[in-house]
């Protein structure tokens, strides 16, 4: 990787590019993102958000924060559960999908406070939430480890962080059937769906770049978080991390 840039898919850009090109893809699937994260998913996505919460731990009270929240999956289910007494932040940096999840989640009547935030250098005080979350948002962030060891400073200690994403395919009998998947018909389903090949060919790319089970495991540790694990679904299409602040 050449110095000063990253990758944004399969290719390199400077590090300040890749911010804006991200916020372009989100800005142009914001009012489809759920229905394609239906389609893609064939709906198993809520499942593997429920697991998250449920692998949480999560109970009355407490203070969680759900970063690239998006269109408020967790957060809607993290308020049940914290009910009057906790709090929920819905967080992300795209004010596109933050003003989908808003409306969406006002529509049902839930109240959650919202931020919109880089989670690079998150604008909380130390030691602020019991529960932070994450899902399908870490592999489209710029400097991994400054968000982890940003998420590491706000969590009380005893707090938890969950990062729900795509991982390695473990299953390889099933990784041709993938590829084909991945490259091919999710950017037609793109193309049929909201006009946009491109956004959606960048995020399979994007998740082949997101580093597998292991590497990021080691990425956790070496931030700083302890009793590091993690807990592979559908085969390793996707997987969620968890670490502690102790």
């Amino acid at each position: 990787m050449a110095e000063n840039t990253t990758h944004f898919g399969f290719n390199q850009v400077p590090f300040e590019e890749k911010v804006q090109r991200v916020a372009e893809v989100f800005d142009s699937v914001a009012t489809r993102y759920d229905l394609m994260n239906d389609m893609m998913s064939c709906g198993i996505h809520r499942l593997w958000k429920r697991f998250t919460v449920q692998l949480s731990g999560a109970r009355q009270g407490n203070k969680v924060l759900d970063l690239a929240g998006g269109t408020g999956d967790l957060a809607m289910k993290f308020v049940r559960i914290v009910g009057n007494k906790g709090q929920v932040v819905l967080a992300d940096i795209n004010a596109a999908m933050l003003e989908v999840g808003r409306e969406r989640l006002f529509n049902q009547g839930i109240l959650v406070d919202y931020a919109q935030v880089n989670a690079e250098n998150l604008p909380f005080a130390d030691n602020s939430f019991d529960i932070i979350t994450m899902a399908f948002g870490l592999r489209n962030v710029t400097d991994k480890e400054a968000a982890l060891r940003s998420i590491l400073r706000i969590l009380k200690p005893g707090g938890r962080a969950l990062i729900l994403e795509f991982s390695e395919l473990k299953i390889r009998p099933l990784k041709p059937l993938y590829d084909l998947y991945s490259f091919k018909v999710l950017p037609l389903l793109g193309k049929l769906m909201v006009k946009d090949a491109d956004s959606y060919r960048y995020l399979a790319e994007s998740i082949r770049m997101h580093p597998n089970q292991e590497t990021f495991l080691d990425m956790m540790q070496r931030t700083g978080f302890e009793r590091c694990d993690y807990h592979n679904l559908s085969g390793g299409i996707v997987a969620v991390h968890r670490g502690y602040k102790l």
